[in-house]
């Protein structure tokens, strides 16, 4: 059973639990659908959230209310230098209910991540967000990450030709300056997907 570990106010940030995992879906839903899917190299659904619960539960944190509502939550994980080098942590979706914005309840919800992750002996750790989302960037330039880097992402979709009808597979070629290794590694691992908890 999660245990709670921080408190802030009226709410309790702790890991979270399979009772958890609508209420986190609803909200991240909520929080990202208005942004452009164009901008994400992967995009927000159910199984970000149970994927997350299964192979990461240490790092998949929620903020919940005196009254049982989740106010907010964050999704991360870990990543090993094939060389045996350095642990890296990768924040993967970190989000506040509106109204709980600006409380200092986010700051809350990423330390206690910043915390778990340096118990595992993370050295660094990385987050992403679309160059629009100023509000995200401001918050973790807050938190001490560097400043932005520049990015290029580049998409096509693929549509058949008689030529290619047999052919079942479409790309998307995605261009990734920096950290490209990391983000490989996530998205395979995130490949293998689990069902939905009944």
């Amino acid at each position: 059973m999660a245990q709670p570990k921080r408190r802030h106010r009226t709410v309790t940030v702790r890991e979270m639990g399979v009772d958890d995992i609508p209420a986190v879906y609803r909200l991240g839903h909520r929080l990202f659908s208005t942004q452009e899917a164009s901008t994400f190299y992967r995009t927000w659904d159910a199984y970000e959230v149970t994927n997350n619960f299964n192979q990461d539960p240490h790092l998949t944190l929620v903020a919940e209310t005196r009254t049982g509502a989740i106010a907010g939550f964050a999704l991360g994980t870990t990543y090993e230098n094939e060389s045996g080098g350095w642990k890296y942590g990768y924040i993967l979706w970190m989000g506040v209910r509106p109204r709980w914005q600006g409380s200092g309840l986010g700051r809350e919800l990423y330390h206690e991540m910043e915390r778990r992750m340096h118990e595992e002996g993370v050295r660094m750790t990385f987050v992403d967000t679309a160059r629009s989302n100023t509000g995200a960037i401001k918050f973790f330039r807050r938190m001490g990450y560097g400043k932005p880097e520049a990015e290029v992402w580049m998409s096509k979709l693929i549509q058949r030709t008689r030529k290619s009808r047999n052919s079942e597979r479409s790309a998307t070629p995605v261009a990734r300056r920096s950290h490209a290794k990391l983000r490989q590694k996530i998205a395979k691992r995130r490949r293998k997907r689990k069902p939905l908890p009944k």
